[in-house]
């Protein structure tokens, strides 16, 4: 094409998509209702026994919904009140806008930041990408950019040789430890790092060198523990050493980095990419785990791994809680080439009412991965009806209590 033409035909194209003409393909485009817009949110807590999970679940004026999941253990009662805020800003707004909802819930608030204000925005993201996805009759990876693998790698926790075996007995090739500190609640002063060494040890012996274990140590360890923890089990080979110590110093954190050669990972109570930027741009890290309910839901999770991607850092998203909580860390996996391997609860049968609450949705894997969500959207939903059976209990939920020996707190 002569290069005058081409400036014609393409300050044309600018103008049109410019001034009002779709960006889409038509066929995409008529996909989407002129007059789309959320017109309620509903909170859903239910309790599992344990825990509280805190679904949001947004209806549109075309019949779509979209559900999310933002749950803070502990917080069920701040949480469901943190995300109903919400509804007197997203009720009435068109939905396929997501970043700018997720910037509109972030900032104009002002007063932003932490577990229960980033989780509430978290939410929302999640259930706006599912309407989204919905509406396009497409998986959220599909939107994000498309699928950048085959399948998603997964490991499983276990805590000794047998559970080791277990695991690969499942087809996982990969399974994460916690420390044993605590006897009755107290933890053990001096640290017995030599228990903790033979433990993983007689894992490492179950596992061969074709599996690989983590270790999360929950920053119930102070940096001199870690660093002698890091120290003695370098030889044994972690995947890596997940929270060996609280970020809240950054400084000493960057002091436990330049003395040990196991990977460390953190992430998990961080929010935002401005709560794991400095870690990122330090390179105090090998691996960055952001959880999808907590740190900023899909929309900021995506940057997340691209800040860290810059910066030659993997992705191991943190996964604790519901199906609905994998499957939009999935969808983030799936499109996104640095997520290297994935955190995976769901490797059991289902209670009754998981079943019913779910309508009998289960992640697909074998052979130690997950396949790629089909959708459309997360490809999950809520059935509000067993939800009602399950009600919360806001103040049941609770973490493990850890003491010092001299009565004051440790760090769960």
């Amino acid at each position: 094409m002569h290069r005058r033409s081409f400036l014609r035909t393409g300050i044309a194209g600018f103008a049109a998509h410019a001034f009002g003409n779709p960006l889409f393909p038509e066929e995409l485009q008529a996909k989407i209702p002129d007059d789309l817009k959320v017109t309620a949110l509903k909170v859903i807590p239910v309790w599992t026994g344990s825990m509280n999970y805190v679904f949001v679940k947004l209806f549109t004026n075309h019949g779509i919904t979209g559900v999310g999941e933002g749950g803070i253990r502990g917080r069920a009662a701040t949480m469901i009140a943190a995300i109903k805020e919400h509804e007197r800003y997203i009720v009435g707004r068109n939905p396929m806008e997501i970043e700018k909802h997720w910037q509109a819930m972030y900032r104009w608030p002002r007063w932003r930041g932490g577990p229960i204000l980033n989780s509430a925005v978290s939410a929302i993201d999640i259930a706006l990408w599912d309407i989204a996805g919905k509406v396009l009759d497409a998986p959220v990876y599909q939107l994000l950019g498309g699928a950048a693998k085959k399948k998603i790698r997964l490991y499983v926790g276990g805590g000794s040789a047998e559970a080791v075996q277990r695991a690969k007995e499942l087809g996982f090739t990969a399974v994460k430890t916690s420390p044993v500190l605590a006897v009755d609640g107290i933890i053990r002063q001096p640290f017995d790092v030599k228990a903790e060494i033979t433990r993983f040890r007689k894992m490492r012996d179950a596992a061969g060198d074709d599996f690989d274990i983590l270790y999360d140590a929950h920053t119930q360890f102070k940096p001199e523990m870690a660093m002698e923890f890091c120290t003695r089990v370098e030889e044994l080979r972690p995947f890596f050493v997940e929270e060996p110590m609280l970020t809240s110093d950054i400084g000493k954190m960057k002091w436990l980095a330049d003395r040990v050669k196991v990977p460390l990972c953190q992430g998990e109570s961080q929010f935002m990419k401005f709560g794991l930027q400095e870690m990122i741009d330090r390179h105090l890290i090998s691996y960055v785990n952001p959880d999808v309910i907590h740190a900023g839901g899909i929309t900021e999770c995506k940057k997340i791994a691209a800040m860290a991607e810059a910066h030659f850092i993997d992705v191991s998203l943190h996964n604790a809680q519901s199906p609905v909580m994998t499957l939009a860390g999935l969808h983030v996996n799936a499109s996104t080439t640095n997520c290297v391997i994935h955190e995976f609860n769901q490797a059991r049968k289902y209670a009754d009412w998981e079943e019913e609450l779910y309508g009998g949705v289960h992640i697909r894997y074998s052979n130690g991965y997950a396949e790629l969500p089909p959708g459309p959207g997360l490809g999950i939903d809520i059935n509000e009806e067993a939800a009602k059976k399950r009600p919360a209990r806001p103040f049941a939920d609770t973490r493990g209590k850890l003491e010092w020996p001299d009565g004051s707190v440790g760090d769960t």
